[in-house]
């Protein structure tokens, strides 16, 4: 199963609360923090929630 990072690079001020509670869901907490995550559809769609609010990178290994 491939893995993939997700980093937040834009606050969620002034985004709905659907968006933060999305990222919270994803295990982040902080602007600029990381997190590594099987990629599975389920995570597939929160990333398409988020998008305007994160970064996405393949993870080799």
């Amino acid at each position: 199963m491939s893995k993939i990072k997700i980093t937040q690079i834009k606050s969620t001020i002034g985004y709905k609360k659907k968006d933060k509670a999305t990222l919270e869901a994803l295990g982040i907490r902080k602007m600029h923090q990381s997190v590594v995550k099987d990629l599975n559809p389920a995570i597939e769609g929160m990333i398409k929630v988020v998008s305007h609010l994160i970064k996405t990178e393949k993870v080799e290994g």
